[in-house]
């Protein structure tokens, strides 16, 4: 009579070999879960083409209001709404200077970021142009905007144009911004309460997109996509990128200490492929309020020449918090 032993070993190598597998299989799975991705939003306000500005720019995040600037097909004129954040109300701003609702010194005003000065509220805006308007400082009341300072931003000696702006830190002395041109960040600062002079900016870091994973997977033709403005909360950057209608929102973390060229995080990503919109569905520019919601800005087109669907919106579902 053959022994049982060898097969009962092998029956129970093969055994322990299987519970090995399917241990680590189940360890992988709380990694997969941890991967998030939001492709639904939500509108909160449309808004409209006042003074022939019927193209999105710069979008600002506040606790209570969002700001949102809009510009005509020549950059010449510039509007600037602001929108409740709660009820979607929103109402188009006054330009206290001269008591007209637009502004001819804004640029293409691409980004936008706010900041409380001395218990008083102002906004910079990069106007992607070169020279001594390259970033311009608005002193806001209430639905009221008023100019009150310019800078000129230098990258080597040279003028810079910059698409995206933020402010990385602030103290009793200094306002330490976040500059982004196409896929290149740098830094730079002013004086507190300075409303004009030279901002020397130094390369800081630059984005890798092209290895950039949405919803675990990467971009063909990322590098065909449009870079827009940038979000910031608590050392992450929040990067949209537009192609035709589809717009993707990339996470870079760990911000303040990074060097070289960085990678997009790949268990966070936002995307929006939109039917509704099919000619064009463009997130302008992102913020993060209180914690809370991811909050956006679009160009939203169903054919060419339509400009009636601009709006504000959130992604569902997201929490920073």
């Amino acid at each position: 009579m053959k022994s049982m032993i060898p097969r009962k070993t092998s029956m129970m190598k093969g055994l322990t070999l299987l519970i090995a597998v399917l241990l680590c299989t189940a360890m992988l799975f709380p990694l997969t879960a941890s991967a998030a991705y939001y492709n639904t939003y939500s509108t909160v306000a449309t808004l409209n083409n006042a003074n022939g500005c019927y193209a999105a720019q710069g979008f600002a995040v506040g606790s209570s209001y969002v700001y949102s600037v809009k510009v005509n097909s020549s950059n010449t004129k510039a509007v600037i709404y602001r929108t409740k954040m709660s009820d979607g109300s929103t109402t188009l701003m006054k330009n206290g200077d001269n008591g007209t609702t637009y502004a001819t010194y804004l640029g293409h005003a691409n980004d936008v970021v706010l900041s409380s000065i001395g218990g008083k509220f102002y906004m910079f805006v990069v106007t992607m142009n070169a020279g001594s308007m390259s970033l311009v400082k608005l002193k806001y009341v209430g639905t009221t905007f008023y100019k009150v300072g310019q800078y000129t931003i230098k990258y080597n000696g040279a003028n810079k144009a910059m698409s995206g702006v933020k402010i990385s830190s602030k103290d009793a002395n200094k306002i330490n911004f976040l500059f982004k041109s196409s896929l290149g960040l740098y830094r730079g600062s002013i004086p507190l309460t300075a409303n004009s002079g030279t901002i020397q900016v130094t390369n800081s870091f630059n984005l890798n997109i092209k290895d950039a994973k949405v919803n675990g997977s990467t971009i063909s033709n990322i590098s065909s996509y449009a870079s827009q403005g940038l979000g910031y909360n608590n050392d992450s950057i929040y990067v949209p990128l537009t192609y035709k209608n589809v717009s993707v929102v990339l996470v870079y973390r760990n911000v303040s200490k990074a060097t070289g060229t960085i990678k997009a995080d790949s268990n966070l990503s936002f995307r929006i492929t939109s039917a509704a919109y099919s000619d064009l569905f463009e997130i302008e520019g992102v913020g993060i309020a209180n914690g809370d919601k991811l909050w956006f800005s679009t160009n939203r087109r169903t054919k060419p020449g339509d400009t009636a669907h601009d709006g504000v919106h959130y992604f569902n579902g997201y929490s920073v918090s």
